[in-house]
């Protein structure tokens, strides 16, 4: 009884969600229209190139100084050269939600015969989840080294202003709290996607994020890109962010 209840409350969100797109690999094909004659990153507003093959981030243009030019191991650590499309909303934070992320699904076995979970199986086997995943709303541009970072970490206010990856970029990471602090001309867009979330799919906020997001939204309010890049996405996908559009 509870299970037709929680499908039927669940299904009530998802409408006006993305409900077009399904494949995590084909939205990033299609940010690249998304964003066209907006080439510039996420949290540190660096410009880039997607012809540059060999090196995409435009590190003059603003002041970025990665944290690890060269791995452990000696290498170059090509994550801080490129940019990747980062989900703001991580994945962990909606997939939690399914089974198949907490538990796992009979089908998500390898050919050894050792049974997987998270991410890797709800991407197989969970519609619902793979709409969620490549929804275009959640996905932002973002300099490869600031997204692994950033990691799942929390959206939350850090004292000090720590800045590791040169002192024009305003973004800080706490890795012992599992915390990180975006730019103050973003935060509205970063709550506005949280809203979007919690409306068209149910993902549920806690009382203390919400408070949150809500006092960033009021201080970052709605600007001119944002709409602009909400009217493309609503183009390809199908949907808006009625957080934006309204």
């Amino acid at each position: 009884m509870f299970k037709i209840f929680f499908l039927s409350f669940l299904s009530i969100f998802i409408l006006n969600a993305n409900d077009t797109i399904s494949s995590f690999s084909k939205s990033k094909k299609l940010l690249r229209d998304v964003y066209k004659g907006h080439q510039v990153t996420f949290y540190s507003d660096c410009k880039y190139n997607y012809k540059d093959k060999n090196n995409m981030i435009d590190r003059r243009s603003c002041g970025y100084t990665p944290r690890n030019e060269y791995t452990k191991s000696g290498k170059v650590n090509k994550r801080a050269r490129r940019i990747e499309w980062e989900h703001v909303i991580p994945a962990e934070n909606f997939g939690r939600q399914f089974v198949c992320w907490r538990e796992g699904n009979e089908e998500c076995v390898n050919s050894k015969g050792k049974v997987y979970k998270g991410r890797k199986c709800c991407t197989k086997v969970n519609k619902q989840y793979q709409y969620m995943q490549a929804d275009l709303h959640n996905l932002v541009p973002a300099i490869g080294e600031l997204n692994a970072d950033r990691s799942n970490f929390r959206y939350a206010m850090i004292e000090g202003e720590e800045r590791r990856y040169g002192q024009s970029i305003d973004f800080e990471v706490d890795f012992k709290a599992k915390r990180a602090e975006p730019k103050e001309d973003i935060r509205g867009n970063i709550a506005r996607t949280y809203f979007y979330f919690e409306d068209r799919y149910g993902m549920i906020i806690s009382k203390q994020q919400k408070q949150l997001l809500e006092a960033w939204s009021k201080q970052d309010p709605v600007d001119g890109w944002e709409i602009e890049r909400n009217k493309r996405i609503e183009k390809i996908q199908g949907n808006t962010n009625p957080f934006i559009s309204n």
